[in-house]
């Protein structure tokens, strides 16, 4: 196939170059025309569609409803936002002319939805028995990338956004812990990955919120992603959009709102996490196929027996609901094995001369290599699901245990910059939350704020860059 990669780097050599090769070669994306844009294949859009499938009945237990609004968004609505339009300003793709004609007003290409979803709810909420509302919408954004990469870093994404409008801030705040809640237990439950949730810095916070709440997630190169982000707007865009209620006693007051969301960064995330240098390895939860079922015949074997086999293997799987594929194409099996563990399917069960003569089945778990028999047919299905669950749990704890392995403490500067110009991950470090010393850190080491984690205790300390006094350890780390 034109452009396909013809072999995969080692992802210990080189784990930027291996994260395009498995991509490409898996068939999951490609370049678009465009820098910065990204052609998703089938098998990497099911991905996105499995995400969207278990995440929106999640989003709806919220108590959302599902909206769409236009791609196209007024830019004067950017401007009423002072700290909104300032954020966004570098990012934005702006369109000045339409028809072939100059338009009268510029259009901003959606980045995000607060301010043309907000305009619509200054109309739609007259009064407290409105509250509250909350609507969430699957959707593109673009935002101009000057260093694009697969999934993590595209021009344009794929992402949801929910938005919430309520009669008071607890309600509000309320609905930012639930969705960050719903956001960690997705990414620890079906994508296996751990992380740090935890407060963003006032300069790292969404433009416009008074505070946002995140996930924070370390790759294997010491980088860090953001999981997704959790935002409580106070009523800084009620007040510019004029989003109104009546209260029960008749006096008009301006709602509190919330917006959060989670893109197709998690599946860069859990590619980056889980591969290794055979390819995906796709978390049970998440994949499209769940067990692949290879008969490996020959001339001379009994092949109607393995055939025979294989479908009863088949049919009992699929009564169960796993996701079960039988490949009894001619393609080799050198070529099957190679494949599936390049696509990353979690379990694969191989029946040939000895398993049909035996009546036995030979499973491979794709995560750690293990290999097992199952001696009886009516015990295959409970045994799938046990590899099934145990490869879900593995992949999870992997993940825990590289990120608590590779969260360090600093003391001082030096200690500081040692840890980032060597192993990088999280650093535990106290900052006296003047932004002044968070730049200079940022351009003398590359690391961010990434969070003050959920729950943490004030304590006496000193700023690890001005040595004035600070109260907690934030986590710093460079991000993708």
């Amino acid at each position: 196939m034109k452009g396909q990669v013809k072999s995969i780097t080692k992802k210990s050599q080189n784990i930027s170059a291996w994260y395009n090769d498995v991509i490409e070669r898996a068939q999951l994306a490609e370049h678009g025309p465009v820098k910065g844009t990204m052609i998703w294949r089938p098998k990497g859009f099911v991905l996105w569609e499995t995400v969207q499938k278990i995440l929106d009945t999640r989003i709806k237990d919220l108590g959302a409803q599902s909206v769409y609004f236009p791609l196209f968004i007024p830019y004067s609505f950017f401007s009423k936002e002072k700290e909104h339009i300032k954020g966004f300003a570098p990012d934005l793709a702006v369109i000045t002319h339409g028809g072939g004609e100059k338009l009268k007003e510029p259009l901003v290409v959606r980045p995000t939805s607060e301010t043309i979803m907000y305009d619509a709810f200054s109309r739609w909420i007259q009064s407290f028995r409105d509250l509250p509302l909350i609507f969430n919408q699957w959707c593109n954004v673009v935002r101009w990338e000057k260093r694009p990469y697969y999934f993590l870093r595209t021009t344009e994404f794929l992402w949801q956004e929910g938005h919430s409008a309520h009669e008071n801030n607890e309600d509000a705040q309320k609905m930012v812990d639930e969705a960050l809640k719903m956001y960690v237990d997705f990414y620890q439950k079906v994508l296996g990955l751990y992380g740090y949730a935890g407060r963003k810095s006032e300069s790292e916070k969404f433009p416009g919120a008074d505070a946002t709440l995140t996930f924070e997630i370390l790759m294997p190169d010491g980088k860090i992603v953001q999981g997704c982000t959790s935002h409580n707007l106070g009523q800084n865009f009620a007040k510019v959009f004029k989003v109104q209620f009546q209260d029960k006693v008749g006096k008009l007051q301006y709602v509190y709102q919330t917006s959060w969301g989670l893109s197709t960064r998690s599946i860069g995330a859990m590619i980056m996490v889980h591969g290794d240098d055979n390819g995906l390895v796709l978390p049970p939860r998440l994949a499209s196929t769940q067990v692949v079922i290879i008969p490996i015949t020959t001339k001379s074997s009994d092949n109607k027996t393995i055939n025979d086999l294989a479908n009863k293997a088949y049919e009992l799987l699929a009564s169960y609901s796993t996701r079960v594929k039988l490949d009894n194409s001619d393609q080799s099996v050198g070529w099957k094995l190679n494949q599936y563990d390049l696509e990353g399917v979690p379990v694969r069960i191989e029946i040939g001369s000895w398993e049909a003569t035996n009546k036995e089945f030979s499973i491979g778990v794709r995560n750690n290599k293990s290999n097992y028999t199952v001696s009886k047919l009516e015990h295959l299905a409970e045994n799938v699901q046990k590899l099934l669950d145990g490869m879900q749990i593995s992949l999870f704890e992997k993940s825990k245990q590289f990120t608590k392995d590779n969260t360090r403490q600093a003391d001082n500067y030096p200690q500081f910059k040692e840890i980032m110009e060597t192993d990088r991950g999280f650093i535990e470090a106290f900052w006296c939350e003047d932004p002044d010393c968070e730049a200079k850190i940022k351009q003398e080491t590359k690391a961010t704020t990434r969070c003050l984690p959920l729950g943490s205790m004030e304590t006496e300390g000193k700023c690890i860059y001005c040595k004035k006094p600070a109260k907690f350890r934030w986590l710093f780390g460079q991000a993708y």
